[in-house]
């Protein structure tokens, strides 16, 4: 058979598939066979986006990856192209910011939440002490060292006022209860400063509290309860005039 007369076919076997394109030269009495191009593009597509051919793609969460990634190099690219001394001068700049980092937060140390004490002592109806005490036992028997620190130290301020070392005021905060309650009973203010401070942790600071702070706060109202106040300066002088009014 001449070639011009014969027919040359080439087989393309695709993977896993019986499917072959075949490509055959015409014969002289046959019409040429051809494909349009858009069916052609079609069937090649249908083709490709079979699972076999992309079993070995990257996953969604590696193509993000890479995506940053390249990102971070473009915009490390485009940062040293603008830095004096190009890669070096960003890295000596990146290293110097790194180090102020680091020093201020030697220096400060960690940031803490600084507790406001804002609001009220006593946000609900008026209790006597000895219900707040009772309050804070039973929180105190089930581990809720913060409702037991809140409730004691509300028992504190709300014996104080029983026995009249404190008037009476709505919307008193535990600092300001501290302050006033340090100036009749002088020997307990750096305790009473302490317990105030407790309890705007405990309240608005987010800290929690444990036994031990409880166990202290407890403490404190017991003595409390045994000291005697100490009369200020005017109620000083008051007694002394009428005694010496008495007197003559």
């Amino acid at each position: 058979m001449s070639p011009a007369g014969g027919v040359l076919t080439a087989v393309l076997a695709l993977p896993r598939t019986g499917a072959t394109v075949v490509l055959a030269l015409p014969r002289d009495d046959e019409p040429p066979v051809t494909i349009p191009r858009d069916p052609a593009r079609e069937a090649a597509k249908r083709e490709l986006s079979k699972r076999m051919y992309h079993e070995n793609d990257p996953s969604p969460v590696q193509r993000a990856l890479n995506a940053f990634w390249d990102w971070v190099d473009k915009l490390f690219s485009a940062a040293s192209t603008a830095t004096p001394g190009g890669t070096l001068g960003l890295v000596v700049i990146v290293v110097a910011v790194l180090a102020v980092v680091a020093a201020l937060w030697w220096r400060l140390g960690t940031p803490h939440r600084t507790p406001t004490s804002s609001a009220a002592l006593f946000d609900d109806r008026p209790r006597s002490a000895a219900e707040h005490r009772a309050a804070a036992e039973a929180h105190a028997a089930q581990g809720h060292w913060n409702q037991a620190v809140q409730e004691r130290m509300r028992a504190v301020v709300r014996s104080l006022e029983e026995r009249t070392l404190l008037d009476p005021r709505p919307g008193r905060t535990a600092d300001e209860a501290a302050a006033e309650a340090g100036r009749t009973l002088p020997s307990h203010t750096d305790r009473l400063r302490a317990a105030a401070r407790d309890f705007d942790e405990v309240t608005y600071g987010g800290r929690s509290a444990g036994s031990d702070t409880y166990h202290r706060l407890t403490e404190l109202d017991r003595d409390l309860e045994r000291t005697k106040p100490v009369l200020t300066s005017n109620a000083q002088s008051t007694d002394h005039n009428s005694r010496q009014g008495a007197a003559s």
